[in-house]
């Protein structure tokens, strides 16, 4: 099994993402990751697709994805080619004896503190590329403490430069 990252510009029309999410169900594939955002034109929203199986399951996905009516272009986002990244808000409850060693330990990670209450601090971390063993390894550390609030975007990509950039009318 691999993972494969496709990039979709799709129709910015309601229930489109429950029609590609749909496709997926039906056909027993797995989504890893999926996030959705609207273009730099309102008429379009770009998904990034993180799905893994088989070369011949994905290639399967890649064809069927490009057949839903409202998917305008598919891509793969290969990773020596692309630029990815995750985001990841964790809330933790701290106290006055445990609040240092949180701090040390997101220091670590090379996270960010985003907003600090007397009992919790918020942290930010964004992780390059297309492993999430970073933000699993760190969320694995925090066991001992208790995360209250936690929200990951799910992986984003682009292609590098301007070579395979789509332009829809």
């Amino acid at each position: 099994m691999q993972k494969k990252v496709f990039q979709l510009l799709v129709d910015n029309t309601s229930g489109v993402l429950s029609r590609i999410s749909g496709l997926f169900s039906r056909r027993g594939y797995n989504i890893e990751s999926i996030t959705a955002g609207v273009t730099a034109d309102p008429n379009y929203t770009r998904i990034t697709i993180v799905t893994s199986g088989d070369d011949e399951i994905l290639d399967q996905i890649e064809k069927q994805v490009g057949k839903l009516v409202d998917v305008r272009d598919i891509k793969v986002l290969e990773p020596d080619e692309s630029v990815y990244r995750e985001l990841v808000l964790i809330k933790i409850r701290v106290t006055s004896e445990n609040r240092l060693s949180v701090i040390g330990l997101v220091d670590s990670f090379k996270a960010r503190i985003v907003d600090v209450s007397k009992e919790s601090l918020t942290v930010e971390m964004e992780v390059k590329g297309i492993s999430d063993s970073k933000i699993d390894n760190f969320i694995n550390l925090l066991e001992g403490y208790e995360i209250l609030e936690l929200a990951r975007t799910g992986l984003i990509g682009l292609g590098r430069g301007t070579d395979n950039v789509t332009y829809l009318p």
